[in-house]
This record gives C-alpha cells, structure tokens and sequence, in this order.
C-alpha cells in the first residue's frame, strides 16, 4: 500500500513511517524542512513538501495515495485554538480528496476529557467541540465518514519512550524549573500511557484492517496516578514530589493545572480484539527512570 503520512517527522509519526517501510508499504511523507526531508529519505519514505497550511499539498499526497494517515498536530498550547482550526481545515482537505473512493483515512485524536472517573472505551462518543474544548479532529473524521468518506480514529495516550512522554514532558520542564513536581491533592487521579513502538504498530493495523467509522484506543496502561508520576519525575530530577491543593493548582501549574486535575484513563479491550493489537513495550514508569534529565 503507497500510505501518504502527515506529521511524518515527528515524534509518533517517525515511529509510524518506519513501522509502515518495515511491513512493505511505500510511505510518503510530509517535510516542511530539509531537516525532515532528509530523515523521511533515510527512512526509505518519498517526500513531499508542504505543511499542514499547504491544502494544495495535502490534496496532491492524497491523490496519489491508497490511504492516508493524519498524524500532524501542532502542540503550541499558546495558540491551540488557532492549531485546531489548521487540523480541521487539513483534515476536511485530505477528507475531501479520498471522497468517492474506498480508500482509508486513519486521523489521530485523544482520550481528552471523554470519560470521568472511569475507563474511556472506544464505544464513547467524541467530546463535542466548544470554546472550551475547540479540537474538532474527531467531529470532522465522523462528518466526513457520513459524507461517505472511509474514516477511523486513533485515539492515543500518554506516548512515551525514553525521550518524550506526552503531556508528561511538560511536566518535567515544570519541575525543573518550579524545583518540585508536584501533583494535585492526593494525586490519585490517573493517565493512560502507551508506548510508541507500541502507537506506531496500532496505526499500522488500523490502516491494513480498516473499518469505516471505528474508533481505536492507543492505551497499553489503562492509568498511572499522577503521584506516582510526579514521584518519578522528582527522582530523576533529584527534587521532591509534592502535593499542591486544589485552590493552588492554577498557580502551579499554569494551563496544565486543567489536565493535572482530570482522569485520562482508557480502556483498549476492543481495539485489541478488533486488529489483534497486544502491547509490549516498557512501561510508563520505566521510561521515566530510565531517561536522561540531564
């Protein structure tokens, strides 16, 4: 299969066009820089040039694909209703291009605030779009699967290896510079973490099992407490884990303090069964022993 790969360069997409090259399909990616163009050509992926504000790229990698996988996302946080509005404009183009054919489209969400107090599991409806919560990648795949276009979503976790953690290196950098990391109250509340090995080979039997409208949970740990988190941040930084009231986490935390409060636990029980996904790579908490704070 010829897959055209947005977000191809970064952290989960480069995992997911080596995993695709390794199965035997032909991969092309987006590069926005000759940085990225080279390690997609090293790779063994075809490049195409453009970004997600490239609608006239994003149509042509479309056009010449057997199916698309939309992993890009820009993680500015100062401007993420402005990124996205990009996400949605790109997927509505990459949509748009796949009409009236048979050919997936695979777009990544999240498990975001889509269940409180208990596991999210694939059969729950997508968070709707607000001022509050304005990311619309998973309302515009399920428009454009009633449109007639062949979509699916990924929703993933806390990615993680022994670089990057999701939401959690955010974390990190707070500590190291608050001196303390911290979590709210007893800590008790939890996050989903999935390796990225094990993300990359989700994507890839999603795309070669494919079923129009299914959603997929990247979820190899149903949740980790922040406690226990903030506990291994502190020992690789070599600073203490503490508790932050609840009145105080704003002050923390700045515009993390609304994800450092909130459950983003999830089940993948179905996703498993569906595509015969079994997770093994290393666990949250071993990433983050294991990493380098230096």
């Amino acid at each position: 299969m010829r897959v055209f790969v947005t977000g191809a360069t970064g952290f989960i997409g480069s995992m997911i066009v080596k995993e695709l090259i390794g199965a035997g399909h032909q991969v092309v990616g987006l590069a926005r820089s000759d940085a990225g163009a080279r390690f997609l050509t090293a790779a063994g992926a075809q490049v195409r040039r453009g970004d997600l504000n490239d609608l006239e790229s994003l149509r042509t990698g479309a056009a010449q694909s057997d199916g698309v996988i939309h992993a890009a996302f820009n993680h500015d946080w100062s401007k993420f209703a402005e990124s996205c509005e990009l996400d949605k404009r790109a997927i509505d183009t990459l949509g748009s291009e796949l009409h009236g054919s048979s050919r997936p489209l695979l777009v990544t969400g999240g498990l975001g605030v889509i269940a409180q107090g208990r596991l999210a599991t694939e059969t729950d409806p997508p968070v709707p779009v607000s001022a509050s919560y304005p990311r619309a990648s998973e309302a515009t795949a399920a428009a454009l699967e009633k449109r007639g276009v062949n979509t699916s979503v990924v929703r993933l976790s806390q990615v993680h290896d022994t670089h990057k953690q999701g939401l959690i290196t955010l974390l990190i950098a707070l500590a190291r510079e608050k001196h303390v990391s911290a979590y709210i109250g007893e800590g008790l509340n939890r996050w989903a973490a999935v390796h990225l090995r094990d993300a990359a080979r989700l994507y890839r039997l999603a795309l070669e099992k494919h079923q129009a409208g299914a959603r997929y949970h990247g979820v190899a740990e149903e949740g980790v407490s922040l406690k226990q988190i903030a506990e291994a941040i502190g020992r690789g930084l070599g600073v203490r884990a503490v508790s932050v009231a609840p009145e105080k986490a704003a002050e923390h935390f700045g515009f993390l303090a609304a994800f450092a409060a909130v459950d983003l636990q999830g089940s993948s029980a179905q996703t498993r069964d569906r595509l015969g996904w079994s997770p093994t790579g290393t666990t949250l908490l071993a990433d983050l022993d294991n990493m380098d704070y230096s």
